[in-house]
Order: C-alpha cells, then structure tokens, then sequence
C-alpha cells in the first residue's frame, strides 16, 4: 500500500491510459476518475435508487476495564445522485440519502427496545438512528480556475488487475447540540473519528457496460457515549466496527432490517427527493427531535 497524489477523486497508478478501450473509464483523467467515484456512491444513472447495508458490533472502552461487547448493530443507506453541471469545472454529481443505525440484541439480533447500562444500573430507552438526509454536497472534478483537482489517497489491494479498495479516515469535532450556551468552557462537542474502508471489483468500476460499482464497505466509528446511554460524562467511549456491502435493492437486505423498515420507517425504501435542500440529520440532532416528541406526548396526556 502507498500513498499517491492524483486529480478528480480516484486513480490506479498501475493502469495507464493505455489500459484502457474507449468503452472504460480513464481513471488517469478527472473526469473519469469523478465518474468512478459516482459509480462507487450511487450510479450513473439520475435518481436510480442504490441501496448499502451492513452489520457488526458496539464496544466500550474505560480506564483500567476490559472492553465489553455492549450491543450489536445493522445499518442500511439508500441514496441516488443528481447531475450538476458546473460549468468550467466540469459534470459532477450530487449524492442525496437517509440512513438508519439499529442496536441490536447480541443473541437474537432484533432492534433493542431497552438496554441495561453495566455501569449506572439503570434501564434506558433506546434510540436507534434514523437520519434523514444525510446528503453531500457537489465536488467537481476542476476547481474554481478549471484546473484539475488535487487529492491524496490511499490506494492499493490490485490482485491479477481485478480489485482495487481505499479507506479514509473523517475526524469529526463540531458543536454538540444536546449542549447549553457554555460548550467551550465545558467541552460541550461531539469528538469522534468514522473510518471507511471501500473495494470492489474492478471490471464493474470502469465498465461502460455497468451504471454501478460492486462495493464492499467496511465502517469504523470511535465516539463519545451515545446520548441515550445516560452515562452522565462518565470516563470512556464507543467504538462500532462493521463491514457490508452495495446490494441490488431493498429485497436484498437482511430481514431484521427489513422488518423495522416495513413496519416503523417505511420512508427508508426510497432516498429522499433529488431536489433536498434540508440541513442533514445527524444522531445528536435526532435525539433532541426525540427527546422532544417525548415530552409532547406527556404533555398532550396531561
């Protein structure tokens, strides 16, 4: 594995242009190093709906503890992409999804209702993610000036010239919403780290033939307690490791997933309108939204 630098978003440095027939993609150019990643995040294709799905696992980390498999998870994404044109910067695309994060139980995988905090001895209500969008701006393949934009990744993995993969990490440290007005003087911030790891089969990445990628996709998160856990600023954090993949459409997840969807968040089949605007939902912001539906219902039954 080595680092190299390259333009648009995407390049194998071990194929040259002249790999490539006219019917591929030219991964050594901006353009079709942009058009790889679109085929990785969605298709080619306007508003076709690609679904990702994954599984695996919650610890918790303290001082002087062993950590502990606190929970299970399974996620899922659906998303599709608009056109846009940027004029001298080029085509790009603008990638519109919602998502949800279930905690599950470690033995029966079905979503937790309550959880058994180990170290408070208190029983909470789970709130599983559902956040709705989670969208990306564009980013084109050619900066303000029209010249090409540089990128420095990861990348590596070719067996035989059949599969390529790369990771990139997202350090994540913004205002915490569930904070009062005195987050600086009290730390008040959501600080965690989200880790992807993506591969895939060559052939479906630079095919004319194909609109989409095949992907795998692994997803790592390090983070603060999350906030229905009541750990009250308790020492420790939480780290998640999943691995998934693109599937062909919603039939073809898991059916826990599936399930929760069809019965409590049937919106999830499709990704949101091509034309969103709305500011993305995040796991803070939705459990404010939760905690004060919550209170309206008590006071609705008053």
């Amino acid at each position: 594995m080595k680092k190299i630098k390259f333009v648009g978003l995407l390049i194998l440095s071990s194929l040259t242009a002249s790999t490539f027939a006219a019917s591929k993609l030219d991964l050594n150019t901006p353009e079709g190093a942009n058009m790889a990643m679109r085929k990785i995040q969605c298709s080619t294709v306007d508003e076709k709906p690609v679904f990702y799905w994954w599984k695996g696992k919650a610890f918790s980390r303290r001082q002087g503890e062993v950590d502990r498999n606190i929970f299970n998870v399974e996620g899922m994404n659906v998303r599709h992409c608009a056109t846009v044109d940027g004029g001298k910067r080029g085509k790009t695309y603008r990638l519109i999804t919602r998502e949800i994060l279930l905690y599950t139980d470690k033995k029966t995988g079905q979503p937790l209702e309550v959880w058994d905090n180990p170290w408070t001895g208190e029983e909470v209500k789970v709130e599983h993610v559902l956040n709705d969008p989670v969208n990306q701006p564009a980013r084109f393949p050619l900066d303000e000036n029209g010249k090409p934009f540089p990128w420095t990744a990861r990348f590596g993995g070719e067996r035989r010239g059949e599969h390529w993969w790369m990771t990139f990490p997202v350090p994540l440290f913004y205002h915490n919403v569930l904070g009062g007005d005195y987050q600086k003087q009290v730390g008040g911030v959501y600080h965690a780290t989200e880790m992807f790891n993506f591969s895939g089969d060559i052939e479906s990445l630079i095919s004319a033939d194909t609109d989409t990628a095949d992907v795998h996709v692994g997803w790592v998160r390090i983070s603060d307690w999350l906030p229905f856990m009541m750990m009250s600023g308790r020492e420790g954090s939480i780290y998640i490791h999943t691995a998934g993949r693109k599937v062909d459409g919603f039939d073809d997840m898991g059916e826990v997933i599936k399930k929760f969807i069809n019965e409590k968040a049937p919106l999830y089949k499709t990704p949101p309108p091509i034309d969103d605007t709305r500011p993305n939902e995040t796991s803070w912001t939705g459990y404010r939204k939760a905690i004060k539906g919550e209170e309206f219902k008590r006071q609705r039954a008053k």
